[in-house]
């Protein structure tokens, strides 16, 4: 069977005719290249071990193990994203894109279905790409050369952090305020230019985003509002259903997205690398690998 990328609703694609236990260089180079174009691809009716999991994560590029989320007892380099029936609050449950708080942001994320609910449990992606060519003119040139500090305290520290104050996903499913608490914020340019598409997108989200460098606390809030609600438009979005053998590579320099909660007294147990193949550094307005 021949590969086959298929368009996936306003966002994404899906990547038909390969095996992600066993597959070629020119295989992999049609993963690649989808991914650059798309921001993120699905597939669907894998049978992946947590150690085909980390082979196919290495195919890509290197690991980074997340420093929050609980780890694999068995696989470290494997982060859970698990919420058990009794739990109320799910884990990335609003809009967000992963570790815009590194200074060396993760490049991308692989989201594997394990445990599924009977309904519910989707996750939503936009496109930051499609946000970026939507701005009105006035906004994008007052984004043009804006900067955003991100930061890693103000959800996962001891003081402010969402999760150690109102969330039931702390505790044994995120944790480590200590290493939050000491980690520095960082400034990215608020517009980037994708280094494989050469695109421009958006590069802030509503969980890590903390202000635009220059203003006050006033006009960053008003000046941030005013993007989030662009980027919410549902004409930027789309949503993945998962099935059992489903899997999500997502770029995190091109989308946000959002784990639906809508599955109350069910258990859902994906697993992912939250944190895939670090970028160098932030240079030139670009984020480069």
């Amino acid at each position: 069977m021949s590969i086959e990328v298929r368009p996936h609703g306003r966002v994404g694609a899906e990547i038909l005719g390969i095996d992600l236990a066993d597959f070629d260089d020119a295989a992999l180079a049609v993963v690649r290249a989808a991914f650059a174009e798309h921001g993120v691809v699905f597939f669907r009716d894998q049978t992946l071990s947590e150690a085909d999991h980390i082979a196919f994560a290495r195919r890509i590029g290197p690991i980074n193990i997340n420093r929050f989320f609980a780890a694999h007892p068995r696989f470290p380099e494997i982060a859970l994203v698990v919420k058990d029936a009794h739990q109320k609050d799910n884990i990335g449950g609003g809009w967000h894109t992963d570790h815009s708080y590194d200074a060396v942001p993760a490049l991308g994320s692989i989201l594997v279905a394990r445990e599924l609910p009977e309904a519910g449990g989707a996750t939503s992606f936009a496109s930051m790409y499609a946000a970026y060519e939507g701005l009105p003119g006035a906004l994008r040139e007052q984004l043009d050369h804006a900067e955003a500090v991100h930061s890693a305290r103000h959800v996962f520290g001891s003081k402010t952090g969402a999760y150690a104050a109102a969330s039931d996903a702390g505790g044994d499913r995120i944790g480590n305020a200590a290493a939050a608490d000491v980690l520095e914020d960082v400034i990215h340019p608020v517009i980037i230019t994708h280094p494989l598409s050469s695109k421009r997108a958006l590069y802030v989200n509503p969980a890590f985003t903390t202000r635009i460098v220059g203003l006050s606390d006033e006009a960053s809030r008003a000046l941030l509002e005013e993007v989030y609600t662009h980027c919410m438009n549902p004409a930027f979005h789309s949503t993945f259903a998962w099935q059992p053998g489903s899997i999500a590579l997502w770029d995190n320099r091109a989308t946000w997205h959002l784990a639906h909660n809508d599955y109350h007294g069910q258990r859902r147990n994906p697993i992912r690398h939250p944190c895939l193949f670090p970028l160098s550094k932030v240079l030139n307005r670009h984020i480069t690998g």
